[in-house]
């Protein structure tokens, strides 16, 4: 079989794996609802007064997007790996020609398939629900590829280090709610102290290039360049880091 033919294969069983668990079905398409619902329609943004969300609606493009962009890749392909690795899969997988970045670059094209058609159904609800003016542009593309492969990487590594299920479900939400609220998205950069390293987490550099592109200003190809580096390193130590069975 080819390389092509067994990526085929692969994301073909990893999306029906997906489309089989409920709750991550959920999570993936409506628990983003439910925090428009919160953020957008009951708390909603006040420009010009005071607080956390005083700024235009577009402004938090990047915040809502990075909800399926960072949760779902790290609990799903982490709870994934673990799951292979208890169910001895990855013995099995052995015994086919699927290498292990092979495997990962499946998870990750079920993932970005999923997350993008979530992300519309994101940007959609934001329109509607809070009136946002969004430059939609096809640059926002690449921004959300690199964004789900990054952190696939990361739940790749999560699910190779971590004891158990549990455990990957513990460190996957230990590592996304800090870098949800702490990487330019929702909390402007001024609110936090100026000492704050807030470049130091990758995520940042995703809010900043989508940032740019859904509201028409800013520079989004720096961002776009330190996240390919960050997406890049991230897969292949997550790909190395997959359970070893020869």
């Amino acid at each position: 079989m080819s390389r092509l033919g067994r990526l085929r294969s692969e994301s073909r069983a990893a999306s029906r794996a997906f489309l089989r668990r409920r709750t991550a079905v959920f999570f993936t398409f409506f628990f983003p609802l439910i925090i428009v619902v919160i953020f957008g329609v009951l708390v909603q943004t006040r420009p010009g007064g005071g607080g956390l969300f005083t700024r235009e609606p577009a402004y938090y493009v990047p915040g809502y997007l990075a909800v399926v962009v960072l949760f779902t890749p790290l609990s799903r392909v982490g709870s994934e790996v673990a799951r292979h690795r208890d169910g001895n899969r990855f013995e099995k997988l052995a015994t086919t020609p699927l290498t292990r970045p092979e495997w990962l670059l499946a998870q990750t094209l079920v993932n970005t398939v999923v997350i993008g058609l979530a992300g519309l159904f994101l940007l959609g609800l934001m329109v509607v629900l809070t009136g946002a003016d969004i430059a939609v542009s096809p640059l926002l593309l690449p921004f959300v590829v690199l964004g789900v492969a990054l952190f696939c990487g990361v739940g790749a590594m999560l699910g190779s280090l971590a004891s158990s299920q549990d455990g990957v479900i513990s460190a996957s939400n230990g590592i996304a709610l800090p870098l949800l609220f702490l990487s330019e998205t929702f909390v402007p950069p001024e609110l936090l102290p100026a000492w704050f390293p807030t470049w130091l987490s990758p995520l940042t550099y995703f809010s900043r290039g989508v940032r740019a592109i859904s509201t028409g200003g800013g520079e989004a190809v720096v961002p776009l360049a330190v996240l390919s580096v960050c997406a890049v390193v991230g897969f292949v130590v997550g790909a190395a880091l997959l359970p070893r069975t020869d």
